[in-house]
């Protein structure tokens, strides 16, 4: 970021076509839990299948999909063609020793089949064979290394297809060579913890700052953490992949008599990349009475209380151009003074001091009442649907990780009184440090673990697959994942409650189809009781090296919450160009009922966001095109001029939005046109509320604002276009 100034899915209960032996499945489920290992930290074999991709050789019908033989749900299934062969396969994403296949079958089952392993996809073993299965749920006791398990059914009991409720492998997987992966640990060297008696705070405060100022694509990540107690006299100046945060459940656990600051001396006073840092859980007094927090984008400032103001803005009130506040309390005024947008949400502030082209709000006591454009403020009184970003703390002397409960209509902040969600043990925790493999972390993940990334940069040649529900994925100091030969970074099974937080994911120079993928091609189950959550989770293409990557972030899992994101076809920086750099689409929401709260999605060659489920809803949206684009004929999309920056799929009926821009710069070539930054079905069930296109500098121009809708730019005098409402 670099600104001049101012289609319906099926009912989920479907494919429950013959119910009357709904009974007798529940019956069954007190026996396989018997099966299913459910301690961590066990040696015993793991659930490797459930949630992983699936692939067949027919479906029923669009009710009865193959994934869902593997989302762990017995009221499910899948079922094939009328027809003798058909297969079901599912591909563990590594090889692991498997020792068990349970098959729950439907009252259509396989009288003969043969249960297939293969490490390649293509040389393909027998683990096992009947022509007298009994159907009902059979447990099979086999041995082989596979990635690749495969049912055959080669003899049908019935004139149905053949159809699973669940197809469950069990083994072993990583490099751990059977070794047990031990919980808890040390946090690394790049985490630093002070106490209030620790000597030379400030110095070694200055000196992490000193080196990180102005390292934008360097490869230092840090996290300072303060034990709870009262610091006086600190100014912490936050440079890159920095973060700061309190060990105290509460943000008044821990005190500082000072500042947390963010300056842009670095750049001359121009605040438009101030990224990749953080501050959390901490209260402020500041010295001057105002804390300067200027920064852009992927810079959450997340469960704070600040004893008086907070400048948004650079000494000198040089450009700025937007950023994140959640779950903080601001006794005095927030002055964003140069800030082009900006998202508030779940928070508390004395006042707000003004607005330039998108200021929003959701469940912000003291917010100023809507008014856009003029001001450009728009405030809901409450989040939907929210759930805080997890936290290490300090319980006594013990680590643990708080996870915030859900809230709904959620308005001020999470902590008053006593906090309400889970504390999890550290010893509960893989403790992932630089170095650690991919199959690693995999195993430790099947093994019953949770995931706690300190500061580093990780290369993966294989993708970390998040398949068991509820499990923590925390990433500490902007850990970054890297995939080094076209992986899928991070794949998120279609399982409850995931919460992963606190990362960076960088493309690889091999292209990736997808960085980050939650939820399975087709994923179906319903998961609004304990959703899935991306919270600050930040990925990036060039800008660090040549990165390349189809699509950066896929939701494919229902009523998932994206919590402040920052998906960044990089601008400026090493490997940057239209081809360098390549990167189609940002995000791509397949999922129902997607939550997504802060979206800040720039500079793509197609699509920045392109929405295909229903009932999803955006709170702020902040976008630029693509500065780069070399000609029209570049970004022509058929016979639309240019792609939009949020488009919303024509079979969608029901989706809704507040607070959303798009800005164009096209440096390389000014003339190039958009006719609109947004596109939508025109139904009575798809809303928008609040939008605006901005020409920065007359680099480029829109013709409309959404659709048809929408008064043109024109000139260079970077003037909103804005629409109030529509349809």
């Amino acid at each position: 970021m670099y600104a001049p100034p101012a289609h319906p899915r099926p009912a989920r209960s479907a494919g429950r076509r013959r119910t009357g032996v709904l009974a007798a499945v529940a019956g069954l489920v007190v026996s396989l839990l018997a099966i299913v290992p459910a301690t961590p930290a066990s040696a015993a074999p793991s659930l490797l299948s459930q949630g992983r991709t699936v692939t067949v050789s027919s479906e029923e019908n669009a009710g009865t999909p193959a994934a869902s033989a593997v989302d762990g749900d017995n009221g499910t299934r899948w079922s094939s063609a009328a027809a003798d062969p058909q297969w079901i396969k599912v591909d563990l994403g590594t090889s692991a020793s498997v020792s068990q296949i349970v098959l729950t079958w439907e009252v259509a089952y396989a009288k003969g089949y043969r249960i297939e392993f293969s490490t390649d996809d293509n040389t393909w073993s027998t683990a096992y064979s009947t022509t007298t299965g009994p159907g009902g749920t059979e447990t099979l006791n086999v041995s082989g290394t596979a990635r690749y398990v495969r049912l055959t059914g080669t003899t049908r009991a019935t004139q149905y297809g053949y159809s699973l409720w669940e197809f469950q492998v069990f083994g072993t997987t990583g490099d751990t060579g059977g070794q047990q992966i031990p919980g808890g640990g040390d946090l690394g060297p790049n985490v630093l913890v002070f106490d209030p008696s620790t000597p030379g705070i400030q110095a070694k405060v200055d000196d992490i700052f000193k080196q990180q100022e102005s390292a934008q694509f360097g490869n230092g990540r840090y996290a300072l953490l303060f034990k709870p107690g009262t610091y006086n006299n600190i100014n912490a100046q936050l440079g890159f992949y920095t973060s700061i945060a309190g060990l105290g459940l509460k943000p008044d656990d821990t005190t500082f008599n000072g500042d947390v600051t963010v300056d842009a001396g670095w750049f001359n006073g121009n605040a438009t990349q101030n990224f990749w840092r953080s501050a959390e859980n901490l209260a402020l007094n500041p010295v001057s009475g105002t804390d300067r927090w200027a920064v852009s984008q992927a810079a959450p400032f997340r469960r704070m209380h600040v004893k008086g103001g907070l400048n948004l803005a650079p000494d000198g009130y040089g450009w700025a151009s937007g950023g994140y506040i959640a779950d903080s309390k601001i006794d005095g005024q927030v002055g964003p003074y140069s800030q082009q947008q900006w998202y508030t949400r779940d928070s508390s502030v004395g006042s707000w001091g003004n607005g330039v082209w998108n200021m929003t709000f959701s469940g912000v006591e003291g917010a100023p009442a809507q008014s856009f454009p003029d001001p450009p403020y728009t405030t809901l009184d409450n989040t939907p649907v929210s759930r805080e970003k997890p936290f290490l703390y300090l319980d006594g002397s013990e680590y643990k990780v708080f996870v915030p409960a859900k809230r709904t209509n959620a308005r001020g902040v999470s902590w008053n009184g006593t906090p309400q969600g889970e504390s999890i043990p550290l010893s509960q925790f893989y403790v992932v440090k630089p170095g650690a493999t991919a199959a690693t972390i995999n195993a430790a993940v099947q093994q019953g673990l949770h995931l706690l990334f300190t500061p580093g940069v990780y290369h993966v040649n294989q993708t970390i697959n998040i398949d068991r529900a509820n499990t923590v994925v925390l990433g500490l100091g902007l850990a970054t994942i890297i995939p080094d030969n076209g992986v899928t970074a991070i794949k998120v099974g279609d399982v409850d409650g995931v919460k992963l937080a606190g990362l960076l994911i960088d493309a690889g120079p091999q292209n990736s189809s997808v960085l980050l993928q939650v939820g399975p091609d087709g994923a179906s189950a319903d998961h609004s009781a304990n959703p899935t959550t991306v919270q600050d989770v930040f990925v990036r293409i060039g800008g660090a090296g040549a990165g390349k990557a189809t699509t950066s972030m896929v939701i494919n899992n229902n009523d998932t919450i994206v919590d402040h994101t920052w998906i960044w076809r990089a601008d400026h920086g090493e490997g940057v160009g239209w081809e360098t750099n390549r990167a189609d689409y940002g995000l791509r929401v397949n999922g129902d009922d997607v939550l997504a709260t802060g979206l800040f999605v720039e500079h793509f060659n197609k699509y920045d966001v392109q929405w295909s489920g229903e009932n999803g809803k955006t709170i702020f949206f902040q976008n630029e095109k693509s500065y780069d684009a070399p000609n029209q004929a570049a970004v022509q999309n058929g016979s639309v001029k240019g792609y939009a920056a949020y488009k919303v799929d024509d079979s969608v009926n029901t989706h809704e939005g507040w607070g959303l821009g798009s800005y164009c710069y096209y440096n390389v070539d000014p003339t190039i046109r958009q006719d609109h930054g947004f596109e939508a079905p025109v139904k009575s069930g798809v809303k928008f509320h609040d939008l605006l296109v901005v020409s920065l500098g007359g680099q480029g121009q829109y013709e409309h604002v959404i659709n048809s809708t929408g008064a043109a730019t024109s000139g260079t005098s970077t003037v909103p276009s804005n629409v109030v409402s529509f349809p």
